[in-house]
């Protein structure tokens, strides 16, 4: 289990998990050990504001993705979301689990509702490019103080 940093606006407790990386839209990042995979999924912030998930399409196994390529959409209550890319590679996984139940996506973001796994092909270009979680958690508290203010 990760440890987290957490936050409370209005009714809303919005976690972000210590033991990977982001990006600034908030799609997370796992190197996976003994693996050169990482496996990418949804932060905490990202699937609350978007809603209930109700439908997850990663792109087939095998597909090669370069960093800010639409590589997934969830479709929640409020909206059809790209997701992008966060680092170029190849999908060599994805969940399949969410095929029966996307809702893993909201109920499980850091851990059974992760969308895919890739094989890197310039992990030591894209890596610098990520947030640790330190500098993840103020982009996040930005957005949510923007979100609770209606911009």
């Amino acid at each position: 289990m990760p440890k987290y940093l957490e936050m409370t606006a209005d009714k809303f407790t919005f976690r972000v998990a210590t033991d990977r990386l982001y990006t600034a839209e908030g799609v997370w990042i796992l190197p996976q050990p003994g693996s050169t995979q990482v496996r990418v999924g949804l932060a905490d912030y990202l699937q609350q504001h978007n809603g209930d998930v109700a439908f997850a399409n990663v792109k087939a196994v095998g597909t090669k993705v370069a960093a800010g390529d639409q590589f997934a959409e969830i479709e929640t209550i409020k909206a059809m979301v790209d997701l992008h890319a966060p680092i170029s590679g190849t999908i060599v996984e994805v969940n399949a689990a969410l095929n029966a139940g996307p809702e893993a996506i909201n109920q499980s973001p850091y851990e059974a509702g992760w969308l895919a796994a890739i094989e890197p092909s310039d992990w030591a270009a894209d890596r610098p490019k990520l947030l640790g979680p330190a500098a993840y958690f103020p982009v996040m508290q930005a957005q949510v103080q923007k979100d609770l203010k209606g911009l």
